[in-house]
């Protein structure tokens, strides 16, 4: 389906202001935002607009009620410097998947990609073109409908901003192994992309970082022991040679990174195997000296090298080097920039949307 969406243009770009090669993290926004409005049973008024503030009633029910979505994606150069994107149609049913999840209306998939293609062929300017660099696209979706009441809301907004990034971690990162809070549940909202989901993450978090920690290790909400995922990325381990990483059990989240990195670990012949994975296992791994390396995988972070895992008065040292993680951070890196084939066809092409 053809989606008409109407672009009115900043009347002068900030992109001059921007450093490059000292980009702040999460705070640097493009020159513009796509936004369409769902109201009346459907969604209206796609349109891309200069940034700005959005009025907001103070009954608006996602800041009551918590009906509030988003994803995360990048846009990156290839060699002749074509805006690209990675896998958008699996980032488009990853936000309907959590929208039906929070009782939201679906979005045609057809124009979360086109209003995407649209607003990166405006801001290709900010995209950096630095190693490791990328244009960070932040999709979302939430109530705005004014109103006090338990029930679903009746009109939405979808709105997707932009904002240039560095590399995530520069370093070796070391986990906390949460035993007291939970991130999900079964049958809670775990897998969704909820807004919410992050919110009562934070607390946690802030605790770790001040134990010295960089993210925390989510554990199951029962017994506190099976692995479920890091704060902002899924995990995998290489233990005897073979690859295992936490099974999609509803509370873990369906990572675009994770599956891709799964595929091309095992284009590479490694086996992988997706399966329920005890902490103790892991300690156990190490001990045994089986546990070879670890890395965390997300949109945000990239490939995430492992260093080490604190469990109670415990610290599971996973490696000091991660030399397949490496590899695939290479692959994928490269798949996104253009530098090798793209055998997956995970990327798509932005060709002057706006010619």
């Amino acid at each position: 389906m053809s989606h008409n969406i109407s672009i009115t243009k900043a009347k002068k770009s900030r992109v001059d202001t921007l450093d490059f090669n000292n980009i702040p993290l999460g705070t640097t926004f493009t020159d513009h935002m796509f936004i369409c409005d769902y109201e009346n049973g459907g969604w209206v008024n796609a349109r891309i607009e200069p940034l700005a503030l959005i009025p907001t009633h103070p009954a608006a029910m996602a800041l009551h009620y918590g009906q509030a979505i988003f994803e995360g994606m990048k846009a990156t150069l290839d060699t002749t410097g074509n805006p690209m994107l990675f896998r958008p149609s699996k980032n488009a049913a990853r936000l309907n998947f959590s929208a039906d999840r929070m009782g939201m209306p679906l979005l045609p998939e057809d124009l979360f990609v086109e209003g995407l293609k649209q607003l990166v062929s405006l801001e290709q300017n900010w995209i950096p073109s630095k190693d490791g660099s990328a244009l960070y696209l932040r999709p979302f979706m939430y109530a705005d409908e004014a109103f006090i009441g338990m029930r679903a809301a009746t009109h939405f907004k979808f709105i997707i901003i932009a904002s240039p990034a560095g590399p995530f971690f520069s370093k070796r990162i070391k986990l906390w192994a949460e035993n007291k809070y939970i991130r999900a549940a079964a049958g809670g909202t775990g897998e969704a992309k909820a807004a919410g989901n992050y919110a009562a993450a934070i607390r946690p978090t802030e605790y770790a970082k001040a134990k010295g920690y960089d993210q925390v290790l989510w554990l199951d909400a029962v017994e506190h022991n099976y692995i479920q995922e890091v704060g902002t990325m899924n995990i995998f381990f290489k233990v005897d040679g073979k690859f295992i990483t936490p099974k999609r059990d509803g509370s873990i989240l369906d990572g675009i990174t994770r599956m891709s990195v799964i595929e091309i670990l095992r284009d590479k012949g490694y086996e992988v195997t997706e399966r329920a994975i005890s902490i103790q296992e892991i300690r156990d791994a190490s001990i045994n000296g089986s546990l070879e390396e670890a890395f965390g995988t997300g949109t945000a972070v990239g490939i995430a090298y492992i260093q080490e895992i604190a469990m109670e008065d415990n610290i599971i040292h996973v490696s000091d080097e991660s030399p397949v993680g490496l590899e695939v951070k290479s692959t994928l890196n490269a798949i996104k920039t253009g530098q090798i084939e793209d055998k997956f066809n995970w990327m798509v092409k932005i060709e002057n949307q706006l010619a």
